[in-house]
């Protein structure tokens, strides 16, 4: 019958109620006109027919030239109406329904299912992917895997590009004269860009595993598991892709919010999402975690990603309970079959990433290292240098005169002279240190210390929370540039991990202290965890909710809570080690 090859039947119509059917014979008559039929001939009107009342535009465009074209969309519009107000459903579900209706009857008097037929194989992975209680689990161990392969894969090639880095510091060094360029060659680029570019690796293995998961369907399925958990936090599946969308970067994520039909869902959404940790927070977890966790590297990272997204549901909760009241609406989801992904497509996801990521290293980075190294650097002179110039002239004085007077030339003269050298490089590195925190970027960092110093941030960590503002990974630039100006010359060919790993107090009742610990490292992290979302989030929030008073909230909103929870972390975890 389908196929029309059985004589004795004619074509299978299918009937949608009398009052339907009314209004399809109402618009067949206006389309079969003899003025039409150059369309008519060629496409059935009663399909055309069904196809208006169901509201489809392409068939509106159809029929746009035909010469009573007002005339059928004046019928179709009255048809609808009277159709929706008599059976209080829109035509298209109505519609819809009878269709499968005809399926559903005309399969139980023809379709006689086998017994032993055999389940796809999707169905078989799916009663254990996404299992009530197996599903999330699941997921979550997936989610931890990820973090760990960034940090086990990308651990060999992070080193090769960080000793490139060491390599060129070090011949940049020794070959270049003493003077600004040098300074700014060797602080600026290869301090600030050279201290991001080592964690390329991390990030291309992230988006590799990303887009595995994509590509081989799981992440809808992942989408469908934390529908049920949505709805307790007053959202539903569909909100979860953009939230998931955030881990690669908040501002495309929250443009694609526009899938949610709830406008209160959207702006939740829209609000909680810069708690994901995007792709720009990674390298300064990845920092933080190689210098000062090493034996917990991949939970560690797992932890910070864990940390967000409880710090969004349970803002979600607080702004569904306190500001958007309004009842969720339902979600119905297709799942897609799993397919095997193609190396060309995965490795093209994955660059795409890490080209995006180059880009800002050599354009906003770049620039904001430089800015940040010059304010580091000038001033050049301070009120402090005569004393240091005198210290320096006294103690070469002193040892000239005892390497004179020394008895035995060979073996003291060599130590009198290694002594000599210690403390003229550690009355350089003091006269460096006083320069810098007289500097311009030095006194802005001391003046907002104060306020910092209870979450256990030095100065220099400070104005890399400033600087963040702009760009998570500017963060990073700017404690390279920083922490490298202040150390003596022989070291400046070392990591930023093992500078930070040896960097001391240089004055105040903590002097000779090591300047961070782990419990300072998981504050710091914590704090740009939640922190102020970058410029460009914010603008995006101002743009797709329409209003600049919600960009305005979710800054002082974060900023706060990030404030609080480093205070809370800091000074509890300080408390706890001292009664221990």
């Amino acid at each position: 019958m389908y196929e029309d090859r059985e004589t004795s039947l004619r074509h299978i119509h299918i009937s949608y109620g009398q009052v339907i059917e009314k209004g399809i014979k109402r618009i067949q008559e206006l389309l079969r006109k003899p003025e039409n039929s150059s369309l008519i001939d060629k496409i059935s009107s009663r399909f055309l027919a069904i196809k208006l009342i169901e509201k489809d535009r392409a068939s509106e465009v159809m029929i746009e030239n035909l010469s009573n074209y007002s005339e059928i969309i004046g019928a179709v519009d009255d048809e609808i109406e009277r159709i929706e107000s008599s059976l209080r459903q829109d035509t298209e579900s109505l519609i819809a329904d009878a269709k499968y209706g005809f399926i559903a009857g005309a399969l139980r008097e023809t379709y006689r299912l086998n017994e032993l037929t055999q389940r796809k194989t999707s169905e078989i992975i799916d009663t254990i992917i996404t299992h009530k209680v197996w599903g999330i689990p699941i997921f979550i161990f997936l989610m931890w895997l990820t973090f760990y392969g960034t940090f086990r894969l990308g651990q060999h090639p992070m080193q090769w590009i960080e000793s490139l880095v060491e390599f060129t510091s070090a011949r940049l060094e020794a070959g270049l004269p003493d003077g600004m360029l040098k300074d700014l060659l060797i602080q600026a680029v290869i301090g600030g860009v050279g201290g991001v570019i080592i964690f390329l690796p991390n990030i291309l293995l992230l988006y590799l595993f990303i887009s595995l998961m994509e590509d081989t369907g799981y992440m809808a399925r992942a989408v469908f598991i934390m529908d049920k958990l949505m709805h307790k936090i007053g959202l539903h599946g569909k909100s979860f892709i953009p939230l998931l969308m955030g881990f690669g970067c908040n501002v495309p994520a929250i443009l694609s919010t526009r899938i949610i039909e709830s406008r209160r869902d959207r702006l939740i959404t829209m609000l909680i999402n810069p708690f994901m940790s995007c792709s720009a927070r990674l390298p300064v977890y990845i920092l933080f975690i190689s210098a000062f966790f090493v034996s917990y590297q991949g939970t560690i990272l797992f932890a910070m990603y864990a940390i967000g997204v409880l710090m969004a549901i349970g803002s979600a909760l607080l702004f569904r309970k306190a500001i958007f009241k309004q009842p969720d609406i339902p979600f119905v989801m297709e799942l897609p079959p799993y397919r095997t992904p193609t190396l060309r497509t995965i490795l093209k996801h994955m660059w795409n990433r890490g080209e995006q990521y180059l880009r800002k290293i050599g354009g906003v980075i770049l620039l904001a290292s430089i800015i940040i190294w010059a304010l580091g650097y000038f001033p050049r002179e301070t009120e402090r240098d005569h004393i240091y110039e005198g210290k320096l002239a006294d103690t070469r004085s002193q040892y000239s005169k005892a390497i004179l007077q020394a008895q035995q030339p060979g073996k003291i003269i060599q130590k009198l002279r290694e002594d000599e050298s210690n403390e003229i490089n550690a009355i350089l590195h003091e006269k460096e240190s006083n320069r810098q925190m007289n500097s311009y970027i030095g006194r802005m960092g001391h003046f907002i210390e104060p306020a910092m110093r209870p979450l256990g941030f030095d100065w220099k960590m400070s104005i890399a929370v400033l600087t963040g503002v702009a760009a998570k990974e500017i963060t990073i630039g700017t404690l390279g540039v920083l922490y490298q100006a202040g150390e003596q010359a022989d070291s400046k060919s070392a990591s930023l991990i093992t500078k930070m790993q040896q960097q001391t107090y240089s004055e105040g009742a903590k002097k000779g202290q090591k300047v961070f610990s782990p419990l300072v490292a998981f504050s710091f992290m914590l704090f740009i965890l939640i922190y102020f979302p970058c410029v460009a989030v914010v603008a995006a929030i101002r743009k797709e909710s329409g209003d600049w008073r919600y960009a305005a909230f979710i800054v002082v909103y974060t900023t706060g809570l990030a404030y609080l929870a480093s205070l809370l972390v800091y000074q509890v975890g300080s408390l706890i080690l001292r009664i221990s």
